[in-house]
């Protein structure tokens, strides 16, 4: 026993010296591109700024974005929802081509002033990263799987700064209540090394400070719980609404680029009609206010609406830092009768809407604790998991699949997408009459 047990672990140290160097070179590969990505899309959001006019160009930018991606980027279209497909059952390679797309068309919304977010971009850029490394090492089918997870690892990472959220969500986003301990290692180590890349090439992230953290009572951990429900039926209303504006998009206007160019002028028109600069871009001047006082309990819908037609009309970006934003500020508002302090209010909405939107309370808990303190960690933690679970059998990636499903039967394996078909069934059967 005792030599087989010695073995076991001298065989250990080439498969663990195989994987931390794969990781490394996607690790410096990812945190360079998103180093890139964040300095651009810093240069862009400057420029919108100083230029304002910029955002009457939304809808030509729009159309040029959905003209280019209906001639050569028809194969990366699925963006994140893309690789969780081809991690749960490998197809091909990912085309090369999703990285330098992504990267430019993200900026573009942001310079002419889409809201939309930058984690999706990020975690293309990984995945893609990664499945070139699997090409030029020769990986097989398994071993592709497990470097494209700590691909979306390592681009999460880096463009949040949260290396252990990071890592947990290139396991936790696969699947809706399971997690793969295989890529454990390669997801930490590549996130590791794509955040430390990141800082290395100069780029500093946001500091969201909360001064005072309050002691664990009973009527704090009950203002969690009625948070995290309320984060959660937002986070369920956003991925609904998404895929619904998206699908009715999809079905009116045949011609692809016309639905982002119609979606580009009913923001600009909107956003310059209402005198509402605030829900344009990714919005962390509002986030950081959130944290600070009072805003106006109207903001988290208003970012609601607007990120919802830029992204279900087809521009690209995230919707994580979207999230974010009506997160804080619908903590922000709940602050008025909740009894926990605003920004603390405002921490749990940020990580919690997320957790619900993306199915991923585990990473979100996580992601509270390295960006506001270890001491928010019970409470981030109830309001995520009840956001999860409010949130219901939807989210933001209709690619995820149901490990485990939350409160109802529901097949194990199927995607997000399949559940509407299923329900639609049985209440088919339900309803049908019996027969005497």
């Amino acid at each position: 026993m005792k030599r087989l047990k010695s073995v076991e672990q001298l065989a250990m140290i080439p498969y663990v010296g195989r994987w931390l160097l794969l990781s490394c070179v996607l690790g410096v590969l990812a945190g360079s591109a998103s180093a890139l990505f964040l300095y651009l899309l810093d240069r862009a959001t400057d420029t919108r700024i100083i230029h304002p006019w910029l955002l009457w160009l939304l809808p030509v930018a729009g159309f040029a974005t959905g003209w280019v991606y209906l001639r050569v980027g028809k194969t990366v279209e699925g963006g994140n929802n893309l690789l969780i497909d081809e991690i749960h059952d490998p197809q091909k390679i990912v085309p090369k081509r999703m990285a330098p797309l992504v990267l430019i068309a993200t900026v573009i919304t942001h310079l002419f002033g889409g809201s939309a977010g930058r984690e999706g971009t990020a975690v293309q850029m990984g995945g893609a990263l990664a499945d070139r490394i699997t090409h030029v090492f020769g990986l097989d089918r398994d071993d592709r799987r497990i470097l494209l997870m700590g691909g979306i690892a390592a681009g999460f990472s880096s463009v949040f700064g949260t290396p252990l959220a990071g890592a947990i969500f290139g396991l936790e986003v696969l699947a809706m209540g399971r997690l793969r301990y295989d890529a454990l290692l390669v997801c930490l180590a590549s996130s590791v090394v794509a955040d430390e890349v990141c800082r290395l090439w100069g780029i500093r992230h946001t500091v969201y400070a909360i001064s005072f953290i309050p002691p664990i009572t009973a009527l704090g951990l009950g203002s969690a719980v009625l948070a995290g429900m309320a984060f959660g039926v937002v986070g369920m209303l956003f991925a609904d609404s998404t895929h619904a504006l998206s699908a009715l998009a999809k079905r009116k206007l045949a011609y692809a680029p016309l639905r982002p160019f119609i979606g580009g002028l009913i923001v600009a028109v909107a956003a310059m009609a209402l005198n509402v600069p605030q829900f344009l871009g990714l919005g962390i001047p509002t986030i950081e206010s959130a944290f600070r006082g009072d805003l106006p309990v109207y903001d988290f819908a208003g970012k609601f609406v607007f990120t919802v037609v830029t992204l279900a009309s087809g521009f690209k970006g995230g919707e994580v830092t979207p999230l974010f934003y009506i997160g804080a500020t619908l903590g922000n508002a709940l602050g008025h009768i909740l009894a926990l302090p605003v920004p603390v209010l405002a921490g749990l909405g940020f990580v919690a809407v997320f957790a619900g939107a993306a199915n991923t309370p585990i990473a979100s808990t996580i992601m509270a604790m390295e960006l506001f303190g270890t001491h928010i960690g019970v409470y981030a933690a109830l309001a995520c998991v009840v956001s999860y679970l409010f949130a219901g059998h939807t989210g933001i990636y209709r690619a995820q699949r149901v490990g485990q499903s939350k409160h109802l039967f529901l097949p194990e394996g199927i995607r997000l997408s399949e559940i509407p078909a299923i329900r639609r069934a049985r209440r088919k059967t339900t309803a049908a009459p019996v027969q005497s």
